[in-house]
């Protein structure tokens, strides 16, 4: 059996993932991709990607118990990648993740194959998403522009890039492309 491919999806805050995870949930599963639901330390109430929400003591519990295929910490926060998509990918499913572009490294080196795909969106159409969240004040928006300009900055390539400065529809038909065969097309 052939193993399936592991998506890593990355990509800056107000990039869209979460709202690209949900609109190609359906078409990703019709092509026999997975999902993965990451479990993050925060508060179940929290808005942005469905997670499981843990305490940072459930989640050390389940490290150390080895429940994660991969881990990170960032922005005062611990994610974790549940080990079932060792199994999805030995059975031969496509997985893709919400990665973390600090860990792109780690994961590379765990998953040589894995296709790195960076979303990006321009700095306006980023603008005004960050604002229409309301998550951050002004000025905090506009630092999180300034960093998010060198977001794809030393990512080890190669990396697939999709932007989604457009509409969600023609982004969401751009990541089904990566998992269509390249002779697809020719057939």
């Amino acid at each position: 059996m052939t193993p399936g491919r592991l998506i890593y999806l990355m990509g800056p805050s107000g990039s869209g993932k979460d709202s690209l995870l949900q609109a190609a949930s359906a078409p990703l599963a019709a092509r026999d991709c997975r999902i993965v639901r990451r479990v993050i330390t925060r508060s179940a109430e929290a808005r942005g990607e469905e997670a499981h929400s843990v305490t940072v003591e459930e989640f050390a519990r389940l490290e150390l118990a080895g429940a994660f295929a991969m881990s990170w910490r960032a922005n005062g926060l611990h994610y974790g990648i549940p080990r079932e998509i060792d199994d999805w990918l030995a059975a031969g499913h496509d997985v893709l993740v919400n990665g973390s572009r600090k860990y792109l490294p780690e994961a590379r080196r765990r998953y040589p194959w894995l296709i790195a795909v960076l979303l990006r969106v321009e700095p306006e159409v980023l603008r005004q998403r960050l604002l229409k969240r309301g998550r951050e004040t002004l000025p905090e928006i506009e630092a999180r522009l300034a960093r998010n300009a060198h977001f794809a900055d030393g990512l080890p390539g190669p990396l697939v890039e999709l932007d989604n400065s457009v509409s969600l529809d023609v982004t969401v038909g751009h990541l089904l492309d990566l998992l269509d065969p390249p002779d697809a097309e020719a057939s």
